[in-house]
């Protein structure tokens, strides 16, 4: 009982002290993230999720057309598997289901074409202006927005359209707009674009999980347009591109696209006009690669002579 009493008198001594540490702890928890802290979150878990989407195989659901006016010149749907490679990933097409607008009536075809040699060029190059361009078009917009392995993507996308790795958000600027509900989430909205204002990149919106610091959906369009002299010497424009993504986690807690989209219009060489729809669904995980350890049971006894 004699250590209690100096027990007291110092815990009493020290209360204020602890209460003024919780009242700061509770304080910082309350403090609000500014943009660029909520997008550093992002990128590391954006670097992380990297690594765990190497374990997983899916199907690519993929709907590519081209119009001319209300006319669809061609359109094709995929389904490809997409399997994780030491960098990139690999498609492997499944099915293909296309059609092709000819001479007033519509061709079908379940094959992609035979590959031409390089000084042939593509069909896009050979043929612009003919109705087997819009095939040529299409098959390029699907390898170019949804099989390009360039920046080492492993999630059927290509991931430089949308600012949240680290390497991608230096030349960036975020803005916190506020707080929403998404998707049956709590959610950040977060304006970005381009620190240079006379960079051609991409600008949009974030909408960021508030635990879990993944985006649950986001939005891109152009920066800026393409300048009025270029437009007028060479006869290009492609008004209205931009990109919408929705991720959403699997079962083990790694976030991926489920969906991707865009519409947009190429105007080129004056007399070339399309519009472009595109749509991919990532569907059907399957988790690969888990690690596993063999428990060695008791050594067998020898066979007596």
């Amino acid at each position: 009982m004699k250590y209690l009493r100096p027990l007291l008198l110092a815990l009493i001594w020290a209360l204020p002290c602890l209460i003024g540490i919780s009242q700061q702890s509770v304080r910082a928890a309350e403090l609000p993230l500014t943009a660029a802290a909520i997008m550093e979150l992002v990128a590391a878990h954006q670097d992380a999720t990297e690594a765990e989407r190497a374990h997983y195989t899916y199907i690519q659901h993929t709907r590519v057309a081209s119009h001319k006016g209300k006319t669809i010149m061609c359109a094709e749907v995929t389904d490809s598997r997409v399997t994780p490679l030491g960098k990139g990933s690999h498609q492997e097409l499944l099915t293909l289901d296309g059609r092709l607008f000819h001479k007033g009536r519509y061709i079908t075809y379940a094959d992609l074409p035979k590959k031409k040699s390089d000084n042939q060029g593509s069909d896009l190059e050979l043929n612009l202006g003919d109705d087997d361009s819009d095939r040529g078009l299409v098959e390029s917009m699907r390898n170019n927005f949804t099989n390009d392995n360039s920046t080492g993507s492993k999630d059927g996308i290509a991931d430089n359209l949308f600012p949240l790795t680290t390497r991608q958000q230096v030349h960036e600027d975020f803005v916190l707009v506020g707080r929403e509900r998404m998707n049956g989430r709590d959610v950040f909205h977060i304006r970005f674009r381009p620190k240079d204002r006379s960079d051609f990149g991409w600008k949009g919106e974030a909408y960021i999980d508030t635990t879990a610091f993944q985006p649950v959906l986001v939005r891109t369009a152009m920066a800026r347009n393409i300048p009025f002299a270029v437009r007028a010497l060479l006869g290009t424009n492609v008004p209205g591109l931009g990109f919408t993504v929705i991720y959403a986690p699997q079962a083990d807690g790694t976030w991926f696209p489920t969906s991707f989209g865009t519409e947009f219009k190429i105007k080129f060489l004056f007399f070339y006009s399309r519009e472009i729809t595109i749509a991919a669904e990532n569907r059907n995980f399957e988790k690969t690669h888990v690690n596993s350890q063999i428990v060695e049971g008791p050594t067998p006894p020898s066979p007596q002579p």
